[in-house]
């Protein structure tokens, strides 16, 4: 159990924290000292890297979120709350990323690699929207995950 809660918590950090980051601190300085073509060449190489470590997170949250709460709680019906609440934020974010990774990325690889800067906008646009919310997501099942684990959420 210890190794499962170890990948689990390190990956979901990885995961949130590497979005918090992109989000709040790279984005604003890529804005605002970069041109759009660099700005948009930047964020490709970005994303390429960052997005290998969220497939690795995407699938090892999940499993190692089941077998913590499998052994901890048996069958799903005598999970607390606060698991469910994971589980089924999990799930989403898992999609969004999903969604991110095969549609608008996939676009701004192309759009950047054929230097079509006004497509690579609007698919990085489109990222920027999908990881905004994911990074909400993400702050929420972090505090549902700290505070169920005292009972503050049933």
């Amino acid at each position: 159990m210890s190794i499962a809660s170890l990948l689990h918590v390190l990956f979901a950090v990885i995961w949130v924290g590497g979005m918090f980051f992109a989000w709040m601190i790279l984005r604003p300085v890529a804005v605002t000292t970069l041109e759009p073509p660099e700005r948009l060449m930047l964020w490709r190489r970005v994303l390429a890297k960052f997005f290998v470590w969220v497939w690795k997170a995407a699938i090892l949250v999940p499993l190692s979120g089941y077998w913590l709460a499998f052994a901890m709680s048996g069958s799903m019906a005598h999970w607390p709350t606060h698991i469910h609440v994971m589980h089924g934020l999990g799930l989403i974010m898992v999609i969004l990323f999903l969604v991110a990774f095969f549609l608008p990325f996939r676009h701004l690889r192309r759009a950047v690699d054929g230097r079509d800067w006004q497509a690579g906008g609007k698919a990085l646009g489109r990222i920027r929207q999908l990881v905004g919310i994911n990074l909400i997501i993400g702050i929420i099942v972090v505090v549902v995950a700290s505070g169920g684990r005292f009972g503050l959420l049933g």
